[in-house]
């Protein structure tokens, strides 16, 4: 009983996915659809479709996908969280016909060119108005970015936080400051964590199991398996891994655990986090 708690879809004949244009990220420059996650990943019971772009027109089309799957649970989807209408904007998409599959919002901080970005006052308004209709808000940021993304959660404890991949430590140069910046921000109770991610800030072609231990040890002590979950990032984890390599490294990585803590990293926690 599989839960993916973070994978995407694009269709390039609808839009054009900027961020996969330059070379190294050829093996992902085509599209994924829908029937291609559902054949790459046949042990997956459940999913969490996660947003791609910066654009309001991409959540309704998750919505609509995760509306006639079978395996879609929920959407992470984005909005302006700077924007004075973001109230208004959210209650649109919860209100829509398949809004009932909206479960969170994630924007691409780790673009942010300002460190601070997430201690914003219009973020914080844009990030209190996702947690006041019961949505999850998913930090993708990088280490440097996680001393706001602290002061951010403690000042908005009511909000539910999700940590994307770890928030990408650079595999192969020790875990050094990012552990500090993970366990401070692990302190509070409101934030979640996914496993994931990890394999495409290893060295693509010659990535370990024993490369990724000391980062996944880390995380599975900051947090606790009930505050951990897999997630495949498929079709990015491509870049360095089939979808069944990483699957079968996660459970490499976790396989010295309980039964119940396995059982927590690989569905329960998810299913809590994103009420699937």
């Amino acid at each position: 009983m599989i839960v993916d708690a973070h994978h995407h879809l694009w269709d390039l004949s609808v839009r054009d996915q900027d961020w996969i244009t330059d070379p190294p990220m050829g093996a992902i420059r085509r599209s994924f659809l829908e029937p291609d996650f559902v054949a790459a990943a046949p042990s997956v019971t459940t999913s969490v479709l996660v947003q791609t772009v910066c654009m309001p027109e991409e959540t309704p089309e998750f919505l609509a996908v995760a509306a006639s799957s079978d395996v879609v649970g929920a959407v992470v989807g984005w909005t302006d969280l700077t924007s004075a209408g973001v109230g208004d904007a959210l209650d649109s998409l919860v209100d829509s016909p398949d809004g009932s599959w909206l479960r969170g919002i994630r924007h691409q901080v780790q673009s942010e060119p300002d460190p601070e970005w997430l201690c914003r006052k219009d973020v914080w308004r844009g990030l209190a108005a996702v947690g006041a209709r019961g949505l999850v808000y998913e930090l993708l940021t990088l280490p440097h970015q996680l001393p706001a993304a602290r002061r951010t959660v403690a000042a908005l404890s009511n909000v539910p936080f999700v940590v994307d991949h770890c928030s990408k430590p650079a595999i192969g140069s020790g875990v050094g400051e990012w552990a500090e910046l993970i366990r401070s921000l692990a302190a509070h109770e409101n934030v979640t964590c996914k496993l994931s991610g990890l394999v495409t800030e290893a060295d693509w072609k010659s990535w370990t199991v024993a490369d990724l231990r000391p980062y996944f040890e880390v995380v599975l002590d900051a947090f606790g398996a009930d505050r951990l979950m897999f997630g495949s990032d498929w079709p990015v984890c491509l870049l360095a891994a089939s979808y069944d390599e990483w699957l079968s490294a996660a459970q490499e990585l976790t396989s010295e655990l309980s039964p119940d803590e396995q059982a927590a990293i690989f569905s329960g926690t998810a299913r809590r986090v994103y009420g699937l």
